[in-house]
């Protein structure tokens, strides 16, 4: 018997939950509600061209392979936590099924802090990317594994349309091509395997060399010292994504700080 896929499984409760939030209010009516201010270019400068470490500091109350993270989970609190520690932006997981997250954690942590946020979800209609830009994201992130050729590019270019950056995820050197012959300019590669939640450190090592020049690239899954971030970046990576390391720590401000090597006392 061969194991539960559970990417596929994430993103079927994703379509559904799209669905309903449409029945409740219809495309049309939240297209109205879009502020039309680009945003994406502040996303990518964020997290190519500001102070190193770059780090996107993630707040999520729980995970399919640890549970859950953090009891007094406060996105609003953590993120300005982050902000204050040095976050370049920050990531926020929407997903209600998996991960217990909601939109609403994005509105709340829009309301606290200036930094680019990024919306972490399994993104798969256009319904959900109108959504994305209503709740006041920057970037949207697309998951390659779970969207086929066509629907890649075409979700790439509506979050242009809407003034996103699209962070599209791989996590092998043939999702990355899907990606680049799709539009992406900015990758993420994940060392975890979302069907298996499998870790594998070497993902990341064997994507990097295959990243073209210009296209920025993000690491994510694994990242828990200073020296994988500077070992990271010697591969070639522009900035890295950070959760559970983070939000699980007692203080996810100073959890930033350690690892972004600076003390909380500088």
């Amino acid at each position: 018997m061969s194991a539960p896929d559970l990417l596929a499984a994430i993103v079927a409760a994703s379509r559904r939950i799209s669905e309903v939030r449409q029945h409740a209010e219809p495309l049309a009516a939240l297209e109205r509600r879009i502020s039309r201010a680009p945003r994406g270019e502040g996303f990518r400068h964020a997290v190519s061209e500001s102070a190193e470490p770059r780090i996107i500091a993630e707040c999520k109350r729980r995970s399919p392979s640890r549970g859950i993270l953090r009891q007094d989970y406060r996105p609003a609190a953590h993120a300005s936590a982050y902000a204050a520690a040095g976050a370049a932006a920050i990531s926020v997981l929407t997903e209600p099924t998996f991960f217990d997250g909601s939109p609403d954690h994005l509105s709340e942590v829009r309301a606290v802090v200036n930094l680019p946020i990024l919306r972490k979800d399994f993104l798969v209609t256009d319904y959900q990317m109108v959504e994305t830009a209503v709740l006041g994201a920057d970037a949207a992130l697309l998951i390659a594994g779970a969207i086929d050729d066509r629907d890649l590019a075409r979700l790439i270019a509506r979050a242009g349309d809407l003034g996103l950056a699209a962070l599209v995820e791989v996590h092998d050197r043939h999702e990355l091509a899907r990606a680049l012959d799709a539009g992406a300019t900015l990758v993420g590669v994940n060392s975890r395997n979302l069907r298996t939640l499998a870790v594998d450190h070497a993902v990341l090592d064997d994507v990097a060399p295959a990243i073209p020049r210009g296209v920025v690239a993000i690491a994510e899954s694994g990242i828990s010292s200073p020296d994988d971030l500077g070992r990271l970046a010697a591969a070639g990576y522009d900035a890295f994504l950070v959760g559970e390391r983070l939000i699980a720590a007692e203080d996810p401000g100073a959890a930033l700080m350690e690892l972004r090597g600076r003390s909380a006392c500088a």
